[in-house]
């Protein structure tokens, strides 16, 4: 049995970072391809909105989406990290840390 008793911050956080990231291209693809079908939908009359006057400059610029997103959430996910790091090295001061049982077939 062996204990986890701290977790060193920067890379923590720049894991935490990555995963965020990820999180942000998949959330910017279903955004700006999201909003290019609705809009799509709305020039070709087949759906009406009030919202949206279709195709417009406005379509173009959700594609920044996918860049601006997967920088924000990384940004979120490294200050999630370091917070998360902190937070769980002074409980494992208090409480001991996580138990794991690692087995290694030789």
């Amino acid at each position: 049995m062996k204990k986890i008793r701290k977790i060193k911050l920067l890379p923590f956080a720049l894991f935490q970072a990555f995963l965020f990231g990820l999180l942000g291209l998949l959330a910017g693809v279903m955004y700006s391809f999201g909003g290019l079908l609705v809009d799509a939908l709305v020039s070709f009359d087949i759906l009406t909105s009030q919202e949206t006057p279709g195709l417009s400059e406005g379509t173009m610029l959700a594609f920044g989406a996918l860049v601006g997103m997967p920088i924000l959430f990384a940004g979120a996910g490294l200050l999630t990290g370091f917070l998360e790091a902190v937070l769980y090295n002074l409980a494992a001061m208090w409480w001991g840390g996580f138990h794991l049982d690692i087995f290694s077939e030789e």
